[in-house]
């Protein structure tokens, strides 16, 4: 271990989620999420992360017609134990059946518990397409089903899934989410039947249901591959749709129906079936 580190202390006055998702598709290490902003720790310069941060910001403003306020301070800092102040900062979250905590805390005796470290996952239940996803998840999800995760991330949904019984397939376009999803699963004592890296195309199989947490214009993009994967009467899980772009996807879904809606903060995620 290195004398020192370096902190980057991140506060944004708006968009947290679309900023936390820029920096877990950039940031090659972990960071800590508050209320207002992002804690990045590590051993080398964080400057390159901190220009892209302004750029991304800088972006998005333009694209939102909005003003965005973004503050970042980086200092040195002498190395202490600050894994385990971090890991102390990472509370255990209870969705509906199940019961998300790190590994180092104590699991749930009522509930369906999914182990993730925020150190090796995308996904850790907090993020609220996550969540609402699991939530659907929970709900339509049975013993027995054949499920299809696409963009799985750090395979939160379908350890879920498994955890209710089903058979899963999984994918996703970077090979780090499914080396991550596949770890998490032997942490949760489950395994995928299948999972790839690469898009939803590549099976063949129909499913009882397939869950897609990604973004709403990826979701327009793949919406005929997701749609081609359903049985006649299987369930779409679609999600990470930010509430204003929601029309916009369902004009890609126009043969489906719409079972139920779940509102989170700024997103939504849609439990649809075909007609």
């Amino acid at each position: 271990m290195q004398e020192y580190y370096y902190e980057l202390v991140v506060k944004v006055s708006s968009h947290l989620p679309l900023f936390s998702d820029f920096l877990s598709d950039t940031v090659p290490v972990g960071f800590e999420e508050k209320d207002d902003g992002f804690i990045i720790r590590s051993e080398d310069s964080l400057e390159t992360i901190e220009w892209g941060l302004e750029q991304f910001c800088e972006a998005l403003q333009k694209a939102l017609n909005e003003s965005i306020e973004l503050e970042c301070i980086q200092t040195k800092q002498k190395n202490s134990d600050w894994v385990e102040e971090y890991q102390n900062s990472i509370q255990p979250l209870a969705i509906d059946k199940f019961y998300i905590h790190p590994t180092w805390s104590e699991p749930s005796k009522e509930l369906i518990n999914i182990a993730i470290d925020p150190a090796l996952a995308f996904g850790t239940g907090h993020h609220p397409t996550t969540a609402s996803s699991l939530k659907a998840i929970s709900k339509y999800v049975e013993s027995e089903d054949n499920l299809l995760d696409v963009g799985c991330g750090s395979g939160i949904l379908g350890i879920g899934a498994m955890k209710l019984g089903a058979k899963v397939d999984a994918c996703d376009t970077d090979i780090v989410s499914v080396e991550n999803s596949i770890v998490n699963a032997e942490l949760n004592n489950v395994k995928f039947h299948n999972i790839w890296e690469g898009s939803c195309s590549f099976t063949k199989n129909k499913y009882d249901i397939v869950v897609a947490n990604i973004v709403a214009d990826v979701l327009t993009f793949i919406a005929k591959e997701l749609k081609s994967a359903l049985k006649d009467d299987g369930i779409l899980i679609l999600s990470g749709i930010l509430d204003k772009y929601e029309k916009k996807v369902l004009n890609f879904y126009k043969d489906c129906e719409i079972i139920q809606r779940i509102p989170q903060d700024e997103w939504v995620t849609l439990v649809l079936k075909l007609k």
